[in-house]
């Protein structure tokens, strides 16, 4: 219960009690809380913070002082609070930075020597080490006999002192036996185009794994051999041994051909597992003033990432005419250097079939001399040619490059062509 100051009343709430000073007592008047009287004549101030009524000013003030430093207090703390706050996420920015600049490191290195590895470029030795340490595995685990091993051992430094390729990866008379047999076979085939002679060669011991372009070189390099037009050029010649051929490559990038590409290889081929692609290869045949040029599809140009014009653009390398004219055309064009990446391959010939497609036939030097074998059998069976045959939606890599022979450099044609060598272009299609 409430008693009225002023006449003793007793109310139940302090709402009631409000009421009945208005009402009974002094409507419209102000009470002041201090001497409640309504007629008093002190002057009254409100904290504008927390509402508080003082009579002195200066009191009024050094309570409102008193809040300002309580506030500024605890902003001064919050100040300080945020400030370690935000040292502490840039330490921890900072450290999370280094950890993933470290990894980005690490990674980069791991690639690089993965690619070092991949192109033959980490120091572990080239055609011979490899040779040799392929063997041994193959004696320890008792598939060659050690007599078989000194043998091919002795056979190899004698390839390697001569600079000649022993011949014990290649196959030849291909082309004449596929020639046979599409004149008495292949009813699907309207026309069919060869290259001119070529000799296949695949991968051994000593370069499995890296040295397609190698294999490719000498395919293309035996077909020219054989060919009276480049006597001039390459006289005397044998087929060279995979050292060797990096030899060669070395001598043309201090002739001066190719100072990028040779850059990017730092200069050295032999000793290393380094691969050789369309460039390398245009530029040992220039240096031997054979003529060539280097072609890049570097884009699809049919649907799914397809390449039409690149088996258009070799149908018009072998054939000249191409309506009538009989079934099977033997020509006496080189064959052709198709690279793509991760591997190359030599093209020696192409199909146009009943239904208006066409087919690339290409010696893969993957493919053992055992499968390329199967091609020279007198009754050949169709599933054979499965191994040579492409057709276009066979080929869908990103980009493909071929180099193509087209006859003899003068003395004057070399020195200039090795001149634009030094800002490598090729033709581009589309």
């Amino acid at each position: 219960m409430l008693s009225c100051d002023i006449c003793g009343e007793t109310v139940t709430s302090e709402p009631d009690m409000k009421t009945h000073l208005l009402i009974v007592h002094m409507e419209n008047e102000v009470i002041c809380p201090f001497c409640k009287l309504s007629d008093c004549d002190q002057p009254l101030y409100d904290c504008p913070m927390c509402g508080l009524i003082c009579t002195n000013y200066r009191i009024l003030q050094e309570h409102v002082d008193l809040h300002l430093e309580e506030s500024n207090f605890g902003q001064g703390m919050d100040r300080i609070q945020c400030s370690r706050d935000l040292e502490l996420a840039h330490q921890l920015q900072q450290e999370e930075d280094r950890k993933r600049r470290s990894e980005e490191s690490r990674q980069e290195m791991e690639e690089f020597q993965k690619l070092r590895r991949q192109y033959g470029l980490d120091n572990s030795g080239g055609y011979k080490q490899q040779q040799l340490r392929n063997m041994e595995i193959e004696v320890n685990r008792g598939r060659m006999h050690p007599s078989e091993f000194h043998r091919r051992k002795a056979d190899m430094m004698e390839s390697l002192a001569i600079g000649i390729d022993d011949g014990k990866t290649k196959t030849s008379g291909i082309i004449e036996a596929l020639c046979r047999y599409y004149q008495n076979a292949a009813t699907d085939v309207k026309r069919v185009w060869f290259s001119a002679v070529v000799d296949h060669f695949h991968s051994s011991f000593g370069d499995k794994g890296w040295g397609c372009g190698y294999r490719n070189f000498q395919m293309l390099l035996s077909s020219l051999l054989q060919n009276d037009v480049y006597d001039g050029c390459l006289k005397g010649m044998s087929v060279p041994c995979i050292p060797k051929i990096q030899s060669m490559i070395e001598d043309a990038w201090k002739e001066g051909f190719d100072p990028q590409g040779a850059s990017q290889l730092n200069n050295r081929l032999q000793g290393t597992k380094a691969w050789i692609g369309a460039c390398e290869v245009y530029t040992l045949l220039t240096s031997l003033r054979v003529k060539c040029h280097i072609v890049d599809f570097h884009k699809a140009t049919g649907p799914l990432g397809t390449h039409p014009r690149l088996f258009e653009w070799i149908l018009n390398y072998y054939s000249s005419e191409r309506e009538g004219g009989p079934k099977v055309v033997c020509t006496s064009k080189p064959p052709i250097y198709l690279q793509h990446q991760g591997h190359s391959r030599t093209v020696v010939g192409i199909e146009e079939r009943k239904n208006r497609t066409l087919c690339l036939l290409i010696f893969d030097p993957g493919c053992p001399s055992r499968e390329m074998q199967k091609l020279l059998k007198q009754d050949m069976e169709a599933s054979s040619l499965k191994q040579l045959r492409k057709f276009v939606g066979n080929l869908k890599h990103k980009q493909y490059q071929i180099v193509a022979v087209e006859g003899v450099l003068s003395s004057e044609e070399k020195v200039a062509r090795r001149q634009a060598s030094q800002v490598f272009t090729a033709e581009k299609i589309p």
